[in-house]
């Protein structure tokens, strides 16, 4: 099992819309990430710079990042671009971070 870390920019004033979003993620997308192999996944929020740092076991070869060919995926981005920084193609600005400690 592989870890995976990257931080995205949620725009200001939207972290209860976020949140609620999330709290209720489609049960297609949810299925979709757990069949790729995402799992133990948390988004976690940095008040002070509205950077979002995410965190997800992988089993398989790809992280929730790398699935974006899916139109379950490519929906989903389409439904947050309102409220983060995203791409010409509306997926998340999304910067890997490299794994420096971990303790079990």
């Amino acid at each position: 099992m592989k870890r995976v870390a990257f931080k995205m920019f949620l725009k200001p004033g939207f972290e209860e819309e976020y949140e609620k979003r999330h709290s209720a993620i489609w049960p297609e997308l949810k299925q979709l990430l757990e069949d790729t192999g995402v799992n133990d996944y948390s988004i976690f929020w940095d008040k002070e710079t509205n950077i979002l740092f995410a965190v997800q076991k992988i089993d398989g070869e790809q992280s929730s990042q790398e699935i974006g060919t899916t139109p379950i995926v490519q929906k989903w981005w389409d439904y947050m671009a309102d409220i983060m920084e995203v791409n010409e193609n509306n997926s998340p600005v999304s910067i890997p971070l490299k794994e420096l400690f971990y303790m079990e």
